[in-house]
């Protein structure tokens, strides 16, 4: 049996309490028993189920008079308008956490029959959070849900071991945000992986006078060092290839340029931090020759002689540098043709982007580009 009982307020007589006596039962009869006795019941308390409440009075002398005998004790003053509760001794606090535990955290559903739980709206206490997502767990498992989406602001971290527990697992990290996901079905997780490329741009810069803009970098390893090479780097959160690769030149040297064609990308596996890696080489135009140099980043830049550059025994000895020198001078005597990006939107999602590919004039068989 569980008991509920009203505690002591300014209109209760120190020789009169008023308690309540209620067993767990299959459905909740509060409402009846607010308008026999005139108790006020917080949102948290009749939110409860599998509870019927029943009523008793102790008298002075501490013995139970049921409800329907209430109505003849008339030597005592009675006055049941009390509006906080606790369960057998328990505090209001406890009682609004075991009505949180019945609640779903707040989310939306997303296209491919998953959720995504709103990080604006998580509970303040850890507690009260690992008890609303193991319930919505087992609501969201009930309804045929697939995949869970639970994205925790940096200053929510102390909730990442709660959802580990309830078997959450990393996804991926932001400098403001950790994702964890959780798959409910049996099998295995069809949820999409973690970015698995970074994606890097080199520019190659000729001037007229068949000089090549390249840089020495202050950070490199031995195997490089004393190399110039063209100015790299990676581009960044939602940069085209083309603004990435005539940005990074003007970052390391100070030249401004014009994008003119990918020539050629290259694709590597296992690099940093185990992640593939996409390296796109493009053919730039100078339109400035003041050279300012990073001096965070690069040691040294300068215009080099293309023969000079390509003499270079470390781009003599190495087969990718050597090749991408060579196809950079195909570009340049017009045998080779790179690819321009042209802006299209695909009906599936309406969002415009950039499909790379080249273009052959019919006539004379050069590039578009040239």
């Amino acid at each position: 049996m569980m008991e509920l009982k009203l505690f002591d307020c300014k209109s209760l007589s120190s020789s009169s309490e008023v308690s309540l006596m209620a067993a767990k039962t299959h459905s909740s009869s509060f409402s009846s028993f607010r308008q026999a006795v005139g108790v006020r019941f917080s949102p948290e308390f009749s939110s409860c189920r599998g509870v019927v409440a029943k009523a008793s009075w102790r008298t002075s002398n501490g013995s139970y008079i049921s409800q329907k005998s209430s109505t003849s004790v008339n030597e005592e003053k009675i006055v049941p308008d009390c509006s906080f509760f606790g369960f057998h001794g328990t505090n209001v606090a406890s009682s609004r956490h075991f009505s949180r535990s019945n609640k779903l955290l707040d989310a939306s559903d997303d296209e491919y029959g998953g959720v995504v739980i709103d990080p604006e709206r998580l509970p303040a206490n850890p507690d009260a959070f690992g008890s609303m997502l193991s319930f919505s767990l087992s609501q969201w498992k009930l309804k045929g849900k697939k995949g869970i989406w639970l994205k925790l602001p940096v200053e929510r971290s102390e909730l990442v071991p709660v959802a580990v527990k309830e078997g959450f697992e990393y996804h991926h990290a932001e400098r403001g945000y950790l994702m964890l996901t959780h798959w409910i079905p049996e099998g295995p997780c069809l949820l999409p992986a973690n970015a698995s490329h970074q994606v890097g741009v080199g520019g190659f810069v000729i001037n007229d006078n068949m000089e090549v803009l390249v840089v020495q970098e202050k950070f490199c390893a031995p195997s490089s060092d004393g190399l110039w090479k063209i100015p790299t780097g990676f581009i960044l959160e939602s940069e085209e290839i083309y603004s990435g690769a005539v940005r990074e030149v003007k970052e390391e040297t100070g030249v401004d340029t014009d994008f003119l064609e990918v020539i050629a990308f290259r694709h590597a596996h296992n690099l940093a931090f185990d992640k593939s890696d996409l390296f796109f080489v493009c053919m730039l135009k100078p339109l400035s020759t003041q050279i300012n140099v990073d001096d965070h980043e690069i040691q040294a830049a300068k215009w080099m002689p293309l023969v000079e550059f390509v003499e270079q025994p470390l781009i003599k000895e190495d087969g990718l540098f050597r090749k991408i020198i060579d196809i950079c001078i195909a570009r340049l005597g017009k045998h080779y043709c790179g690819l321009l990006p042209h802006q299209v939107v695909s009906k599936f999602d309406g969002r415009p982007s950039c499909l790379y590919y080249n273009v052959v004039s019919s006539q004379d068989e050069t590039c578009a580009g040239n």
